[in-house]
């Protein structure tokens, strides 16, 4: 909820998958709780029980697609959005709104988020819309900067120079395929603390959303490669969380690198 008590038409929750389907579950309910005294949500009425169970009419999920053998897209596709857009000129069924719930909303393309905009900018005033990203920096800044965003996984924090810098130069060594570099990195860096190789994780992570959206250079490399190398610094992440020695972290890292 915003400052005052106030619920926003559009969110953006930056946290892992499933923290950030719960929050948006939890948002949903406020979003078409029906309470009578305000307390939203309050997890009685009819719309927070269907909301919780799945099977409200009035929240409509955009997820990736699957191929023929049931395997989840690498993106969301501007079609889908554009399918968003129409949908919400249609009236809620049940509730007083309708919500649209993006998940994985980093996969959507630029066209996608573009597609986006509109509906961001000037929805019906029965809309809300909630995207769920792992991170916020995997959206275009024109998306995230009509939204509120929710950061649960502590991407609010701006990097240090020093972080930037190695983060700058592990994303110029994958694209060089450089092993003989990245074993010189992993040496370089192997006695950093654990803050400080999250912090170039995080760094690192950003660069390649950055590079996702066209707002920097991608050195070359295909979507799907930046998008693997996202996926490579989440469990980067994970295993410094349980305090996993850097030496191992970046060590993970260069033997995956180029898989």
């Amino acid at each position: 909820m915003e400052p005052g008590g106030h619920l926003s038409h559009a969110y953006l929750i930056a946290a892992p998958q499933a923290e950030g389907l719960a929050k948006a579950k939890q948002l949903a309910q406020a979003l078409l709780c029906a309470h009578p005294d305000g307390l939203r949500p309050c997890g009685v009425c009819r719309h927070c029980r269907k909301v919780l169970a799945g099977i409200h009419p009035d929240v409509v999920s955009v997820r990736r697609r699957t191929d023929d053998r049931g395997r989840p897209r690498r993106e969301i596709y501007v079609e889908q959005i554009r399918g968003v857009v129409a949908d919400a000129a249609v009236l809620p069924n049940e509730a007083e709104r309708k919500v649209y719930l993006i998940e994985e909303a980093g996969a959507m393309n630029s066209a996608a988020q573009n597609a986006l905009l509109k509906l961001l900018e000037e929805p019906p005033y029965f809309v809300a819309l909630i995207l769920v990203a792992e991170h916020a920096g995997l959206l275009l800044e024109t998306v995230r900067s009509r939204c509120v965003t929710l950061h649960l996984n502590g991407d609010g924090e701006a990097p240090s120079a020093a972080a930037r810098e190695r983060a700058e130069r592990w994303l110029d060594i994958a694209a060089a395929g450089a092993k003989v570099s990245m074993l010189s990195f992993v040496g370089e860096n192997g006695d950093l603390g654990n803050a400080e190789t999250l912090e170039f994780v995080r760094a690192a992570r950003a660069l390649l959303a950055d590079a996702l959206c066209g707002r920097i250079s991608a050195r070359k490399l295909p979507r799907g490669e930046l998008l693997r190398l996202t996926g490579l610094l989440d469990r980067a992440e994970e295993y410094l969380r349980f305090n996993v020695g850097t030496r191992h972290v970046l060590g993970m890292l260069m033997v995956n690198m180029w898989k």
